[in-house]
């Protein structure tokens, strides 16, 4: 299968180096049918391309990379987009928790190989959609967090603010929310802790357990110590972890 993609990009420098890495690593499957320099102009050439691939900057000058989103109706994003950029820590966990692949400058070879196979392996218009609404909600948003997780063949996304727990079971994290529902997720629970460790309501209270402290009832210090969230879940906690917990509950 023989893809086409589109490189936006307001470096000539950078563009050249992308092309040079795309025909060194996968010219048999990626045709680059453009090269626009700015996100006017990359509009403009998804339009009349029709690609399958569109290699994005960030950080442009008039328009950045992420309004994208502003120049198409949903019935026309029908292709898959891998940003690249050098852009700070706090948009680089928006880009992780929304699940939009995106690649850090300098730009690696294989980096680029396992982009391209994802896009050939799996493409979901309506997924990408999602996401790409996720992702400029997060980035517009102060505390309001949603987290792309993967669930058989489709994308859920979790608002944060409505988990509750999320309980290690071997290589897979079960995820209970605010209203009870339960997701069985296939990452481990170093995952999520790293996902969420911007947000200071998050703590890894137990091998098995990373709770929300909002949801927390009660801490009873018999049977070696355990939680109650939501006044019905019942968590371990380890004896070094609650000093923290209890003054992060007193400071919110």
């Amino acid at each position: 299968m023989v893809i086409n993609a589109i490189i936006i990009d307001d470096e000539p420098r950078a563009v050249k180096m992308l092309q040079a890495i795309i025909d060194d690593t996968c010219a048999d499957e990626v045709n680059v049918v453009a090269t626009c320099q700015d996100l006017p102009e990359g509009v403009k050439a998804i339009k009349k391309h029709k690609p399958n691939l569109v290699f994005l900057d960030i950080d442009m000058p008039g328009y950045s990379g992420l309004q994208i989103l502003d120049f198409f109706n949903e019935d026309e994003i029908d292709f898959d987009i891998v940003f690249t950029t050098a852009y700070n820590e706090y948009a680089l966990q928006a880009f992780r928790l929304s699940a939009i692949d995106y690649i850090l400058k300098p730009i690696q070879p294989e980096l680029i190989r396992e982009a391209v196979n994802r896009v050939i392996k799996k493409h979901n218009k309506e997924e990408n959609i999602l996401k790409f609404s996720t992702l400029k909600q997060n980035l517009e948003s102060g505390g309001h967090k949603k987290i792309a997780v993967a669930i058989g063949q489709t994308i859920k996304f979790i608002d944060i603010n409505d988990i509750v727990l999320i309980k290690a079971d071997g290589a897979y994290s079960e995820i209970i929310l605010n209203d009870e529902s339960k997701f069985l997720i296939s990452k481990n629970l170093k995952h999520f802790e790293d996902l969420l460790s911007f947000s200071e309501a998050f703590i890894r209270v137990h091998k098995s357990y990373l709770i929300n402290a909002q949801f927390v009832s009660e801490y009873i210090k018999s049977d070696g110590g355990y939680l109650l969230l939501n006044g019905k879940h019942q968590v371990s906690i380890t004896h070094d972890k609650v000093e923290r917990l209890l003054q992060l509950i007193s400071s919110r």
